[in-house]
């Protein structure tokens, strides 16, 4: 039975996207600030093409649904709410932190990851990770819940892994033992994340396209920045 699912991450300034056909990864990433919003669209027009799929010709949609970028999540849940209604598909949203961690499962093998991304306003988010793959495909576990915080506040667990995203350069007062990395979230590592979601029929509807900010507040107003 075919398998096509598609896949979008815009949480960062690395926009990405991917395509899973019958077990094989497509892929295109644009590195820019500020640049989500221009460069998504094409890039799945790019990857069906490649793939020789016409509109709709996918089983499902996910998502990185954040943490991150305010104005990048809000462009990956409208994207993928517009493709969901108008191919009347599912979507798998995927947290970013944990897509981050499948990024290292897979080009490191870690199993235990510790994931961070600058949240501005000096704080980050931040979370931990147990990853397995029992049939070759990542399930990370949760091991610290996603959380946004002063860098300060940062508690790391006890045993070893690797620390991976932009966020960790920001905790300078930290002695982390973890082995750190730079990396950014994928849409290839929400796609490897999302397919035992697909398989075990976690899909849900056009409306569950909705970001993840963490923060109580999409914005907060200068006066309360500066007070």
């Amino acid at each position: 039975m075919s398998e096509r699912l598609l896949a979008l991450e815009t949480a960062t300034e690395c926009c990405s996207a991917a395509l899973w056909v019958d077990g094989a990864v497509l892929t295109r990433v644009h590195h820019e600030a500020n640049a989500q919003a221009e460069h998504i669209l094409p890039m799945i027009e790019a990857l069906l093409a490649e793939a020789g799929l016409g509109r709709g010709q996918i089983d499902a949609v996910a998502f990185g649904r954040g943490p991150g970028s305010f104005t990048g999540l809000r462009i990956a849940a409208a994207v993928t709410q517009g493709i969901a209604l108008a191919w009347d598909r599912p979507v798998l949203p995927v947290s970013t932190l944990a897509a981050l961690a499948a990024g290292a499962w897979r080009l490191h093998g870690a199993t235990r990851v510790l994931t961070a991304l600058d949240a501005r306003m000096g704080e980050i988010y931040w979370g931990g990770w147990a990853l397995a793959a029992p049939d070759g495909l990542p399930r990370a576990e949760v091991l610290l819940e996603e959380r946004v915080t002063p860098p300060a506040a940062v508690r790391l667990p006890a045993g070893d892994g690797v620390a991976v995203g932009n966020g960790w350069p920001l905790c300078s007062g930290l002695a982390l033992d973890w082995r750190p990395e730079p990396a950014w979230p994928l849409a290839e590592d929400v796609l490897r994340l999302a397919v035992p979601a697909h398989r075990a029929g976690a899909g849900l509807g056009p409306e569950a396209a909705q970001p993840v900010y963490l923060r109580d507040k999409v914005a907060k107003t200068r006066a309360e920045r500066a007070g």
